[in-house]
């Protein structure tokens, strides 16, 4: 009897620890995957700039923008941080309104085009934008030295430029003269000292009666370059 007693109790052990490994396993596969033995991981839903990426991957997002870097006569070799107003970028020098274009560019994987004058403004900023005065007092069209011939290819249109006495550089107004965007979506965004956009917006839909004319986002120039989350933000809000 005390053998058979001994034998059942060996066998209880036997069975209750086969209960216990069968239940183990049946909890360890729930949500786990193959042979990680790691639960899986959530697929996340695609931002509004990933969808943008995807956009621009069908070539019809672009941004154009207006850069004093790009449009001045600096000396050879100038140094970028010698002024607020002049940034390094690819290799050469913009202004922080080229630079904020850079970072919608990467973010979205949008075309991009520079506003050039055939004549450079002066090598410093102040002399600059007292030139921009006389134009826009002047309601000059400065020529441009490159023109969008493919303005029909895009849809989406980012269109950027620095705040110059309350309003655009009159380059802008002769792209958007010489350009035909009816149709399209216009998101402006501009540099200033603080004065954002005043009314460059309602100059814009004057001038494209026929586009959509988006919310901008305007930036302090002097908080350009670290402006990369502040735009990332602003493009998935505003490309919902």
């Amino acid at each position: 009897m005390k053998g058979e007693n001994t034998m059942k109790q060996i066998l209880a052990l036997i069975l209750s620890v086969t209960m216990i490994f069968a239940l183990t396993g049946c909890g360890s596969n729930d949500g786990q995957t193959g042979e990680s033995g790691q639960a899986p991981v959530a697929q996340q839903e695609p931002s509004a700039a990933d969808d943008a990426v995807n956009d621009a991957s069908d070539g019809n997002v672009l941004v154009a923008y207006f850069s004093y870097g790009e449009n001045a006569q600096l000396p050879d070799g100038v140094d970028a941080s010698s002024s607020a107003s002049i940034q390094p970028w690819n290799g050469g020098i913009t202004g922080n309104t080229g630079l904020v274009a850079a970072m919608i560019a990467e973010a979205t994987g949008a075309d991009i085009f520079s506003i050039r004058t055939t004549e450079p403004y002066p090598d410093t900023y102040d002399e600059t934008v007292d030139q921009g005065q006389e134009e826009r007092n002047a309601g000059a069209r400065p020529e441009l030295s490159d023109h969008l011939e493919n303005a029909q290819d895009y849809d989406m249109i980012f269109l950027g430029f620095p705040n110059w006495w309350g309003d655009m550089p009159m380059a802008v107004y002769t792209f958007l003269e010489e350009t035909d965007l009816s149709g399209k979506t216009i998101i402006p965004f501009v540099t200033s000292g603080g004065s954002g956009f005043s009314g460059t917006i309602e100059a814009i839909e004057e001038l494209q009666p026929e586009a959509s004319v988006l919310e901008g986002l305007s930036i302090s120039g002097s908080q350009a370059t670290q402006a990369q989350e502040q735009v990332g933000q602003w493009l998935d809000e505003v490309l919902q």
